[in-house]
């Protein structure tokens, strides 16, 4: 008997020669049997005597059994060492049975796997008595062997089934599949508190170390009461692979149990590892990085009713391998219709994107888009605006703000315009010293950190601060000399031009834009140009080529915001100011439940207006190649 409960029975072939003749077929199949176990005769020489001392035996036992077929039987006897299951000495139907499986894998829907073991006899039975699937019959001797118990019978079913010793058969066993064994060692689960599959889940984050002057009962009684997510990662840490399972299972997302959806209460949340929906774990599952894409665009418009038929340059450089997570356009001297631009910015972004917020004040245009799927971790949206003017009427010059929070950084985005003229550089120092003091923001959002903050500057007030737009400021130098260097070549080194910049020189001393900074310049002057064209001011006035439009940013802490791209937009000339565009990378922090959320409120009226232009573009497309394509002949020469 085997280790699974199923006997081995030797073959003997003068068994049929008791019986009836045998067919040519399984002559055939029974000449090929002898054959091999001719050939295997030396392998089994070190089991056959054990083998044949054990025989005996067991037809001692048999004529007991036959004698008496209602006495107790003693258990089967034990198979003989060396005989593996692997071994010759099986039934002629075994080897018949084998070879139909030999060459395929074991059936699901084989009766003696999924059958009951009732059923399974049964069938067994009936196919001894009718011999081989061929439907010839072949007359086996019967078997006089104890009855044996199936593993899935229970002992009443094995009794009822073996009372009759006339329709004793052997069961033949059933193939048993090697277990696989791996291909490789699997990889060692790491000792080190810090890794990904160990990770505690009740700790500080590292980057909210200011926040951790709570005392040890609060922290606790806080953990205690805010239950998320964690908590299901934290009965699997060790097999991280099952998290990822589960993920794929239902979605990228991890799976919430209905308990942590009940006793979650985000009111009371912090920048724990649990608890809030700000907090480190929603932050790593989005950002494993913690750095935020953003796309800073200023473009001074000079008030042009007529748009670019294209604006993929502007927002989509081809020479750029991704698409940021959040874009802001600040426009001056903007488009008489603003709705019309902001549709044209949706169209251009697609579906990706939505509006989050749009400010404007006069012809100044604030816009910001975020991906669609990131608006969930955006606060509530505040904007304030301040003129410069003396006429407060008069809105072509000042500035418009927009602030709000991202997870637990907040960002505050100004556009403005300073004074123009080549000598009026403390005028425009005026202006931005009116525009910190007035820009009264934030008003509803809490501070992320207030200790930094002054009531004088607004700008110490928000994390991350990108301030950009037509700041007016020249080159003071000649235009002779300007030109010179600008003929030199493209991507000549624009460092002598940048020695006389008015910006530049008043950053140095202090007296603007304190702690701010800017990505180092390597593109020619972007004002003034002839409209439609690449020429510098033809006019007679010949203004000196200048830098006017620019983009500065302020953090509070060192290496926050990392420079990924500062460059001007050339393809676009349909304005005498030529946009300039950044690109960056801002680290970002887990937040508090505390911050007020928008709930995912976006323009959906202009969202669904942009992307019916969209397509309603791509199908002109379309109907223009068709177009084409059926207008062309082929001209043939005879």
């Amino acid at each position: 008997m085997s280790e699974h409960g199923d006997s081995i029975v030797p073959f003997d072939p003068t068994e049929l020669r008791s019986g009836e003749p045998a067919s040519k077929t399984d002559i055939t199949v029974l000449s090929v049997d002898l054959r091999t176990e001719k050939s295997n005769q030396e392998e089994l020489k070190d089991i056959k005597k054990p083998y044949e001392g054990t025989s005996l035996l067991q037809d001692e036992h048999n004529k007991d059994a036959k004698l008496s077929p209602f006495k107790p039987q003693p258990p089967s006897l034990p198979k003989p060492v060396g005989l593996g299951m692997g071994g010759k000495n099986i039934s002629f139907e075994e080897k018949v049975r084998g070879r139909r499986l030999r060459n395929s894998q074991e059936s699901l829907t084989d009766p003696g796997e999924t059958g009951s073991s009732t059923d399974s006899l049964k069938e067994d039975t009936s196919s001894n008595g009718q011999g081989l699937a061929s439907g010839r019959p072949l007359d086996l001797p019967p078997m006089e062997t104890p009855p044996f118990r199936i593993r899935t019978c229970s002992f009443s079913e094995t009794d009822s089934e073996h009372s009759d010793p006339n329709k004793e058969r052997l069961k033949p066993s059933r193939i048993i599949l090697s277990p696989l064994q791996p291909s490789g060692t699997y990889p060692p689960l790491e000792d080190s508190a810090a890794s990904t599959s160990l990770r505690t889940t009740n700790r500080i984050d590292r980057d909210c170390l200011d926040y951790s002057v709570m005392g040890r009962r609060g922290r606790s009684e806080r953990l205690q009461r805010n239950l998320s997510d964690s908590r299901l990662l934290d009965t699997m840490v060790s097999d991280s692979a099952s998290v990822h399972s589960m993920k794929s299972t239902y979605s990228v997302l991890n799976p919430i149990r209905p308990r942590d959806v009940r006793n979650r209460s985000f009111l009371e949340g912090s920048v724990l590892g649990n608890g809030a929906l700000l907090g480190a774990e929603e932050l790593d599952r989005y950002f494993p990085e913690r750095r935020l894409g953003v796309y800073v665009a200023t473009w001074n418009m000079q008030g042009e009713k007529g748009l670019p038929y294209n604006l993929d340059d502007l927002l989509l450089p081809a020479d750029t391998d991704f698409a940021q997570d959040v874009y802001v356009i600040g426009v001056q001297e903007g488009c008489p219709d603003r709705r019309e631009w902001e549709i044209r910015l949706q169209e251009t972004l697609g579906p990706y994107y939505v509006m989050l917020y749009a400010a404007a004040h006069g012809v100044l245009y604030l816009t910001i888009f975020v991906r669609r799927d990131l608006i969930w971790f955006c606060s509530e949206v505040e904007h304030a605006t301040v003129t410069t003017r003396i006429i407060s009427q008069i809105k072509t010059k000042g500035a418009v703000g927009i602030g709000f929070t991202f997870f637990g950084t907040s960002f505050l985005f100004i556009t403005s315009h300073f004074t123009s003229g080549d000598s009026k550089v403390y005028e425009r120092i005026l202006d931005y010293n009116k525009i910190i003091e007035a820009l009264a923001l934030p008003r509803n959002l809490p501070d992320t950190n207030p200790y930094r903050s002054t009531t004088s500057d607004v700008t110490t007030r928000f994390d991350e601060v990108f301030w950009f737009g037509d700041f007016n400021f020249r080159l003071n130098k000649e235009r002779g000399e300007v030109e010179a260097i600008l003929n030199q070549g493209v991507g000549a080194d624009m460092s002598p031009l940048l020695q006389h910049d008015q910006l530049l020189k008043e950053m140095k001393e202090g007296s603007i834009f304190k702690g701010f900074q800017e990505a180092a310049i390597q593109f020619p002057p972007t004002y003034k140009f002839d409209i439609g064209c690449d020429v510098y001011d033809t006019t007679t006035k010949q203004r000196t080529p200048s830098y006017t439009d620019r983009i500065l940013y302020r953090n509070r802490q060192a290496d926050d915001i990392k420079v990924v791209k500062y460059t001007s937009c050339s393809s676009i000339k349909t304005s005498d100011h030529r946009p300039v565009i950044g690109m960056f990378q801002v680290k970002l922090r887990p937040g508090r439940d505390n911050i007020p959320l928008g709930a995912g409120q976006f323009d959906r009226s202009l969202y669904l207006e942009g992307i019916r232009r969209r397509i309603t573009r791509e199908l002109k497309k379309r109907e223009a190649a068709m177009k084409n394509q059926n207008n062309s002949t082929v001209c043939t020469i005879s």
